[in-house]
């Protein structure tokens, strides 16, 4: 993979930060829900944000 530029790395640690702000928030949401479904949802919600973020910071580790 190329080199990022400063512009690109610095775009990409505003996602990840992002995706870790809404990943936290899911699963308090989550934590919060009383209906079954409604907790699912946050819940696989969280997990798939979470996942994106990983993703994310694997272009930092190349």
């Amino acid at each position: 993979m190329a080199n990022l530029t400063q512009v690109e790395l610095q775009n990409l640690r505003h996602l990840i930060g992002s995706y870790e702000t809404s990943y936290q928030k899911l699963n308090v949401y989550a934590s919060q829900a009383v209906d079954p479904q409604i907790k699912q949802i946050f819940t696989k919600s969280a997990q798939d944000t979470l996942n994106t973020k990983q993703k994310l910071m694997s272009f930092l580790n190349n």
